[in-house]
């Protein structure tokens, strides 16, 4: 489980295929407190670590986790959105976040607002694709609020911390990032759904 609050940012120094698997090798400030076999967050994705060495760890993103999220896209030299596991003393400054990617979106526009960004997102809605305006989204790990969400957009608010802090440095018009849709409200959409069912 993860809040995400991104503890720090890494860079790709490491992307090799071995048959339908890809091992990223990150490189960032906590790399070296890691163990091999925890879970750690990449822009919203957990994964697992299978490998530690100094200031550098390696991950292992299967086909599914290609397929469902935009780790497919990653180069060498981008910037990676990390937070390690919410610890069970620990506070919950964002919302209850997975890791679980539902599905990618693209953004579509950047404002700024004197000192201030509006990041605009476009994606593919689905059912159990819930939004509601001033509730939470998780954007490449990232915990934020929704803002005017329309059938298949919304846009969220950007603070220069959190710009600095955080990969939305490189999001641009066309990028594609992972959303991970807020769990109350799929379970709430869920079970709607099969009531729903029961009355038919």
């Amino acid at each position: 489980m993860f809040t995400g609050i991104i503890e720090a940012t890494g860079r790709v120094t490491g992307i090799e295929k071995e048959g339908t698997n890809v091992h990223f090798t990150i490189e960032s400030p906590v790399s070296s407190a890691l163990k091999v076999d925890q879970s750690i967050a990449h822009d919203g994705v957990c994964l697992t670590v299978v490998k530690t060495e100094g200031n550098r760890h390696t991950v292992t993103a299967v086909e599914e986790t290609l397929l469902r999220s935009s780790l497919g896209q990653w180069k060498i030299g981008g910037l990676v959105n990390l937070e390690r596991a919410m610890a069970a003393n620990g506070r919950l400054d964002g919302h209850m976040v997975q890791g679980h990617v539902d599905t990618t979106g693209r953004c579509v526009g950047v404002e700024e607002r004197d000192g201030s960004w509006y990041f605009h997102f476009q994606y593919q809605p689905g059912p159990e694709h819930l939004l509601v305006d001033k509730g939470s989204v998780c954007i490449n790990g990232v915990s934020l609020t929704v803002v005017e969400p329309e059938e298949d957009r919304f846009k969220v608010a950007i603070i220069p911390y959190t710009f600095e802090h955080t990969n939305f440095q490189q999001i641009a018009d066309g990028t594609v990032v992972n959303l991970e849709f807020d769990i109350l409200g799929k379970y709430i959409s869920k079970y709607l759904a099969l009531y729903a069912g029961v009355l038919k």
